[in-house]
């Protein structure tokens, strides 16, 4: 009985000490470098800070600030607008797991790496405002499980593909030069279909083709040819999303779709590979008769040979007996070299047979026939 009063009395007292150490828990530290001319985020900074602003330097982020940043693990908001920012690198903000706000507006960053947010789990806003960025590759945007608004304002983006983000609530995207050809349809259908507000609808427009300029991205009509492409991302989501069913019907209605899509490239691409092949093949085929002609033709030439019939015998030996070639006057010469000139001109004295040596006729027919 006594434990349980006592229990109760300092039940009470409990509860305020740990409301206390939970509010201390959530002290915010602020620290406001603005406009210090810092060229590097500076490494003395308290290590238990919150709240982080480095607004109006000319700090660029590079390896070292990365690496200073990186001790500050407490930080839930950091704000580095208008410095000298040009590339977000991969593992920028790797180790502020507890960051939830984050603003890299008006810099000149005109490239993203794909794991420049790694690390950012708890992150809610992300503003991403005035820069030089053009494109965006969508899976930079995957670890931000959690985001909530994201401002692409005053960029150089014309198309952007639909970013893989399912607790967005607020996008901003006026101040781009919006394309609104077939390939802005998808993002389109996303923000007519999903849950995120799109800030500032009224103005952001379009800046192409120019009889488009005066229509909102979220309104503007489409010709019909844009819905008959039915644009491949769409193709590889739905396939993605309706894999696990396996449903045949769902299959060969995707495989018409895209083979209706893409019959008329088809058919051209077809065309153009058989001329290729054919001219290919034809070529071959010329540039080896060209090579195996000649050596056909010295083969066969080689076997045209045939006996001599003994009046053909007796008139070459008559015509040779007749018009001998004198040998070679060779003056003082030994008894060697005269034997030597005169085996060289036994070559040319007919055999007795009547016969030409011929070194394709076989010598045992020969001697058989004899």
């Amino acid at each position: 009985m006594k434990i349980t009063s006592i229990t109760i009395l300092f039940w009470p007292l409990s509860m305020l000490l740990l409301s206390d150490e939970s509010q201390t828990s959530k002290t915010e530290v602020k620290c406001n470098f603005t406009a210090k001319n810092y060229a590097l985020i500076p490494a003395n900074i308290n290590k238990n800070i919150t709240i982080l602003d480095l607004s109006y330097n000319q700090i660029t982020l590079n390896v070292t600030d990365t690496r200073v940043l990186q001790t500050y693990f407490l930080l839930t908001e950091l704000y580095l607008i208008e410095n000298n920012v040009i590339i977000l690198h991969n593992n920028s903000f790797g180790n502020l797991s507890n960051l939830e706000i984050l603003n890299i507006c008006r810099n000149s960053i005109h490239i993203i790496q794909q794991g420049a947010f790694t690390g950012l789990d708890k992150l809610k806003q992300l503003y991403l405002c005035q820069n030089k960025i053009v494109q965006l590759n969508p899976d930079i945007f995957v670890p931000l499980k959690n985001l909530i608004l994201l401002n692409l304002q005053g960029n150089l983006i014309s198309y952007l593909d639909v970013p893989q983000l399912f607790h967005l609530e607020f996008i901003i995207l006026y101040g781009n030069p919006w394309n609104c050809s077939c390939s802005l349809l998808n993002l389109q259908n996303w923000l007519n279909t999903s849950n995120v507000t799109l800030e500032n609808e009224n103005i952001t427009m379009c800046s192409y083709p120019d009889i488009l300029k005066c229509y909102n991205i979220k309104t503007v009509t489409y010709k019909a040819e844009c819905y008959s492409k039915f644009p491949s991302s769409i193709i590889e989501d739905l396939y993605i999303h309706f894999q696990s069913i396996g449903n045949s019907t769902f299959n060969s209605f995707l495989n018409n779709l895209t083979r209706n899509s893409e019959r008329e490239s088809q058919g051209k691409s077809w065309a153009f590979l058989v001329s290729v092949v054919v001219t290919v093949l034809m070529t071959s085929l010329l540039i080896s008769i060209a090579i195996k002609c000649p050596v056909w033709y010295n083969f066969l030439l080689s076997y045209n040979h045939h006996r001599l019939e003994e009046h053909e015998a007796e008139t070459y030996e008559d015509s040779f007996t007749r018009n001998p070639s004198p040998p070679p006057q060779i003056p003082d010469t030994s008894s060697e070299e005269t034997t030597v000139i005169f085996e060289q001109l036994q070559q040319f004295v007919v055999d007795d047979d009547g016969f030409i040596e011929d070194k394709y006729i076989d010598t045992h027919e020969l001697r058989e026939e004899n």
